[in-house]
């Protein structure tokens, strides 16, 4: 029997590895321990269908190591024995131990010694936090990596190269792929390449030939395969962008019902991280300063949906966007950069004033630097007159305060207060 696709297509070295740059990519922590041949134990934590195994593989493959895999749940202190043994004979035994954080006391005992020699190379692959769910003897003895789920590009080149194959993967036969079912595959399966590959072989393998003696493989026969439906069907993406677009803009517009409308649309295709990276720019850029508090509980609800996945991650999602729908709104803080990054753009930086320049180095005070300056803490009310801003943009003025909220309106207060100084001074 063939094994799986997404098994025959596991990377047989380093460089083929898909996705996960920050660790294999060149010049990366990863990557280094190959070329220099200096591998230490490691776990690798992070959602299914990532690549923790095909890095494993990769590492092996790109070291000549023997390879073994091994699961720390089911697999008995005998299979680590017998991977004790062929280490002794080998000199070093890569050991995947996928589940690591199910590792008992016995097995991690017996582990122990051999991670100390450096027979044994762990690679530990866990989708738990393993600063909670590792033993700290095991934790200490290895390094841990985060693993991330892939772009949509990593799994379009994925896919394509799948389909290229044609000894591993699907080369030999007449397969096409509509562009729009290749977008959804991409999407769909929410950076799991093991699932964008399987769904991939299920409809290859499943679809007829047509009259030209193709098998041509469209939206709809992907949408079956990977039992998720497409919410958008135009192959440029225009629609899915729309309906990002709509989101945003129904949370700024405080419309609950179409904001958690456009939220399931979302998470119907799939996207948490397109999800999550909105939700944080909405909460500074709309909410603002009218709320900065509706900023750290959106921060909480995307680090709590990343760390559980689909499906459970709709319900911090759902309430973020409750929050943030409800909030006051206020853009003062985007409009405030712009106008300064507008004056940068247009050659008017100036420079800054000499009593605000550095002084902590010998000779600053024969270049006059930090003289006159005035330390605001001497005085009863905190604040002294002085010029911050240089020569050609004194008089300017970036930050207008909204009312639009208690937290907002407390600033403008204090914004006019000190103005009224500046005048009375």
């Amino acid at each position: 029997m063939q094994k799986p696709l997404a098994y025959r297509m596991r990377p047989k070295n380093i460089e083929e590895v898909v996705g996960q740059a920050h660790l294999v990519g060149p010049g990366k922590i990863i990557r280094r321990m190959v070329d220099a041949k200096m591998l230490s134990s490691m776990i690798l934590y992070g959602p299914p269908g990532t690549g923790k195994t095909s890095i494993a593989s990769a590492i092996a493959g790109s070291t000549h190591y023997a390879f073994r895999i091994l699961n720390a749940a089911t697999d008995s202190k005998k299979d680590l024995q017998v991977v004790a043994e062929e280490a002794k004979m080998s000199g070093t035994v890569i050991l995947l131990l996928d589940e690591v954080h199910r590792l008992d006391k016995t097995k991690q005992d017996f582990l122990l010694p051999h991670l100390e020699s450096g027979r044994i190379i762990l690679i530990g692959a866990t989708t738990e936090n393993p600063y909670i769910t590792i033993n700290p003897a095991i934790r200490s003895r290895a390094q841990i990596f985060e693993v991330f789920p892939l772009n949509e590009t990593d799994i379009q080149q994925a896919i394509q190269k799948a389909l290229a194959e044609p000894t591993i993967g699907l080369g030999d036969l007449p397969v096409t792929l509509d562009e729009e079912a290749l977008l959804h595959l991409s999407r769909a399966t929410n950076g799991d390449l093991r699932s964008a590959l399987n769904g991939l072989e299920l409809a290859a393998k499943s679809t007829p030939k047509n009259e030209r003696g193709v098998i041509h493989l469209t939206l709809p026969i992907i949408e079956e395969c990977v039992q998720r439906k497409s919410l958008t069907h135009d192959k440029d993406g225009d629609a899915h962008y729309d309906v990002i677009s709509a989101f945003q803009k129904s949370i700024r517009g405080s419309d609950v019902d179409a904001a958690l409308h456009y939220l399931a649309r979302l998470v119907e295709a799939g996207d948490l991280a397109i999800i999550c990276r909105r939700l944080l720019v909405i909460a500074y850029e709309d909410i603002g300063l009218a709320n900065p508090s509706a900023a750290s509980r959106t921060v909480n609800a995307v680090l709590a949906a990343e760390k559980i996945g689909f499906p459970e991650a709709r319900i911090p999602l759902a309430q973020a966007v409750i929050d943030l729908c409800l909030c006051p709104k206020s853009n003062s803080a985007i409009t405030a950069i712009d106008l300064a990054l507008a004056d940068i753009h247009a050659g008017k930086a100036g420079d800054v004033p000499n009593h605000l320049r550095d002084s902590h180095y010998q000779g600053a005070k024969q270049l006059n630097r930090g003289i006159g300056y005035l330390y605001p803490h001497q005085s009863e009310l905190g604040w002294v007159k002085q010029q911050y801003l240089p020569d050609k943009l004194k008089q300017a003025r970036y930050y207008l305060p909204k009312q639009t909220g208690k937290y907002e309106q407390a600033l403008a207060f204090r914004a006019t207060q000190l103005d009224e100084w500046k005048r009375k001074n």
